[in-house]
């Protein structure tokens, strides 16, 4: 007998996409908590051949059957293809643990972040917990230490968001844009120059290169987008405050890959820079780095491709001793979708193999 088979059996649905990828190298690299691990996508992408831990597993075309002896799916897929297939999940006995937005508002699904508020995906009455927007992601890691040391009441952020949240296009259109604007230094001193230079602006409405683009998502009601809505919704369901208020401002910026913020966070309590950076420095799937002096804090071309959330410039606000202002970058494929798929659902993997 295996000693994998007494282990919950994994299933990875997505796995030859962008974070399905990602996905193979974190479960190649974490304690590795499972028996059998299957790979599910669509039928056109059955029958070719993923390295998992060091071994090679063909890719199942997804079907309700293949769910079967499945206690765990994660989900790394389209909103629609989520909400097809992860109640089917489900209804075949495994636990769906969803990187779409199509279950995080509903209030039947956990919306889970392992160091905020892992009790949450115990209750899941629908046998799904949600995973949140890589926006949210980012910061909000952070945000639950702050909270739980100074009580939360408000959020003013802006968004400095990665080509890769708009998904490969997004990467794709970044590097053609640059391949296209670099040999030209008179690029960006006449208005619309760099627009009729990149031509096809891809999935962003102006161009990247050489320009910070104020929108990322959808339009919703009052101008707002719907990733800002997100990073206020989400906050307030990770966090258990209803109330919070948030307002966000989403930018999209020419990097590839890892979102940064900034943030104005106000407290119930008063706040300290030094105890702020201590609880900082203590939190769990955090780093510090916080020497202005020496030109040290996070930026996204150092953080991309690690695992932390990674947070510097933090200071006390100048005008009210009940805020601070902090900079935060994370890397959106990473912890911002697939680690934390992967947190929690190795935080599930605990629970079953605790009943076993």
């Amino acid at each position: 007998m295996s000693a994998r088979d007494d282990r919950p059996t994994l299933a990875v649905v997505g796995a030859t996409g962008a974070v399905g990828t990602v996905m193979l190298d974190i479960l190649s690299t974490r304690e590795d908590v499972w028996g059998e691990i299957r790979l599910l996508a669509s039928p056109r992408s059955a029958g070719r051949r993923l390295t998992v831990r060091g071994e090679q597993v063909e890719v199942q075309a997804i079907s309700p059957e293949a769910f079967d002896g499945v206690d765990v799916a994660m989900f790394d897929v389209p909103d629609d293809v989520s909400a097809e297939w992860a109640p089917v999940a489900a209804s075949r006995g495994a636990v769906a643990v969803d990187n779409s937005g199509a279950f995080r508002m509903d209030d039947d699904v956990p919306l889970v972040v392992p160091e905020v508020n892992a009790a949450a995906a115990r209750t899941r009455p629908r046998g799904i917990i949600s995973n949140p927007n890589c926006t949210t992601l980012s910061m909000i890691v952070a945000m639950g230490a702050l909270h739980r040391t100074y009580g939360l009441r408000e959020l003013v952020v802006a968004s400095y968001q990665a080509a890769s949240g708009a998904g490969q296009a997004g990467i794709d259109t970044l590097h053609d844009q640059i391949a296209k604007v670099a040999a030209d230094r008179e690029l960006g001193t006449r208005a619309g120059d760099v627009r009729r230079a990149v031509g096809d602006l891809g999935p962003f409405p102006a161009p990247l290169a050489l320009n910070v683009v104020p929108w990322a998502g959808s339009l919703k009601d009052g101008g707002w987008s719907s990733e800002e809505l997100k990073v206020r919704n989400e906050s307030r369901k990770i966090l258990g405050l209803p109330d919070l208020r948030v307002n966000a401002t989403c930018v999209r910026v020419p990097v590839v890959t890892t979102h940064s913020l900034a943030v104005h966070a106000t407290f119930e309590r008063e706040v300290s820079q030094h105890e702020a950076q201590a609880v900082l420095r203590d939190a769990a799937g955090v780093v510090l780095c916080d020497d202005p002096a020496a030109y040290e804090f996070p930026t996204p071309a150092d953080a991309v491709g690690t695992d932390p959330t990674w947070v510097g410039r933090v200071r006390r606000s100048l005008d009210d001793p009940h805020s601070l202002d902090l900079f935060l970058c994370g890397d959106n494929l990473r912890k911002g979708a697939a680690l934390n798929t992967a947190q929690i659902a190795e935080v599930v993997a605990a629970e079953l193999t605790e009943g076993r």
